[in-house]
Parts: structure tokens; C-alpha cells; sequence
């Protein structure tokens, strides 16, 4: 299901490091014992012991060459060098190199120049934007979120006292881990206020619905649709929420 291997396939190409054997150094493979001259057995220093696909997570067999199942983990490359030690060989034969590199047996130096091209330094460049501008998200964003619903059972009404009553719901979602308590307004219309209980507390990460009546004179607005605007602010904090919503008035 990862799609690392996807990825990583269409964004290499033969100056990329990975990990990688040398097939020149490690053919033919055969086992021999640690006194055995390599060279007298026509053999490589690979000994085929395999001990580098028992310990890949992806099962793959290095020695067949570059494959989208690799992770680059380099586990193979961990233990073929403890092999290496063992029998008092070079280590390396499994080691994170390019393609072009094994191929042309570069040294280390020549790899670094190749390996630092543009190509490289864009996509760096581009994942350092990313990555601030992912943490400047996280430190600047605002710790609460709200949504307005209007309660669709009574679309407007006369309360007590002559007022014009509309009634909505809110949801409002505490992202902090501590909790809050948040003191609610309205604003848009002349004599516009909040009929119902201005603080409402919301536990740590959590989210709670609150009943909300705002009224206005009645014959204060014409007839119609008016936009109103909920303010939502914590109480000694600087989160703040303003929501759009609309007030009815009937004929």
C-alpha cells in the first residue's frame, strides 16, 4: 500500500544514490571457508551466505539489481558488511552508491559531485518551502473552529416582550488541549443581541453543540433575508472566530 516505491521510481535516475551491489566484485558466487583464496576458486567475495534477503522487510534479493520493492532501508548492506568483516574482506560489496558509480568505480568525491546537480537542489529547495510552510500553518493556525446551523423548525418567531426571534445552532470545536470558555455575539443588525447563554464551555479536544437565539425589536428590519455575523472568543485567550449567517424577518 506504500506508494514510496512509486514515487521514488519516477524521480530517480543513474546518478541517484541507492542501494546497490557490485556484481563486478562480488561474481561468481560460491561458498568457501575463511582461509580459502577467493582469487584461486575463481570465485567473488559474495559467499551467497543470502543472509542479505533473510534480513530485507521486502524480501527482494539485492543481487538481482535495482527494484521498486526496495525501501533503502540498507539492512542488506548492514549485515553483507558484518559478512565482509568476518572474512577479513573489503567491506562495501552491498553498500549506497549510483548506478553510474558501479558502473565506472567512481570515488566517493566523484559521487558527491554528481549526486549535488540542480535537479537534486530544486527538489530540496522544494520540500524545505513545503516543510516550513507546513510547521507556519501549525504554529499560526487558530485553535478553534466554528459552524452555524440554522434550525430549520422554526424559521423565525415572536418571543416574549416583543421581540423577533431566530434560532441557530453552533458547533464549537476546542483544539487546544485545555479547555475553554468561549463568550459568543452577534453583530449586523440594529438591536441585535444573544437571547440565550453567552458562555459556553468545551472541554479539551472536543467538539459541542450549543443552542443559540438571537432577537432583534420587532419592526426594527424590513422584511427579508439579513446577514448577521457570530463572534466566538475564548475568555483571556487570542482565538477568535467570526461566522456568517442570516436573520429572517417575515412579512
Amino acid at each position: 500500500m506504500c506508494p514510496y516505491a512509486r514515487f521514488q521510481s519516477a524521480m530517480f535516475d543513474k546518478d541517484t544514490l541507492i542501494v546497490t551491489y557490485d556484481e563486478a566484485r562480488g561474481e561468481p558466487r560460491g561458498k568457501r571457508s575463511r582461509k580459502a583464496d577467493p582469487a584461486a576458486l575463481k570465485l567473488g567475495a559474495c559467499v551467497d551466505c543470502e543472509l542479505c534477503v533473510q534480513v530485507c522487510p521486502t524480501g527482494i534479493d539485492i543481487r538481482k539489481g535495482l527494484q521498486y520493492e526496495c525501501i533503502g532501508c540498507g539492512a542488506c548492506a548492514d549485515v553483507c558488511d558484518t559478512v565482509m568483516d568476518k572474512l577479513n574482506y573489503p567491506r562495501g560489496l552491498v553498500r549506497y552508491s549510483t548506478q553510474n558509480a558501479v558502473k565506472n568505480g567512481w570515488t566517493r568525491a566523484q559521487i558527491l559531485r554528481h549526486v549535488m546537480r540542480p535537479r537534486v537542489l530544486v527538489y530540496a529547495t522544494v520540500l524545505l518551502a513545503l516543510t516550513v510552510a507546513l510547521f507556519s500553518h501549525l504554529m499560526l493556525r487558530t485553535p478553534l473552529r466554528v459552524d452555524v446551523v440554522r434550525d430549520r423548525a422554526a424559521l423565525s418567531r415572536i418571543a416574549p416582550g416583543g421581540m423577533l426571534e431566530n434560532v441557530y445552532r453552533l458547533q464549537i470545536m476546542n483544539a487546544t488541549e485545555k479547555p475553554q470558555t468561549y463568550r459568543l455575539g452577534a453583530s449586523g443588525l440594529e438591536g441585535l443581541k444573544v437571547a440565550s447563554e453567552e458562555l459556553v464551555e468545551v472541554g479539551p479536544a472536543e467538539s459541542r453543540w450549543v443552542p443559540v437565539r438571537l432577537q432583534v425589536p420587532y419592526g426594527s428590519a424590513p422584511a427579508g433575508s439579513h446577514t448577521v455575523y457570530f463572534s466566538i472568543g475564548a475568555e483571556g485567550g487570542d482565538a477568535h472566530v467570526s461566522e456568517k449567517s442570516s436573520f429572517l424577518v417575515p412579512r
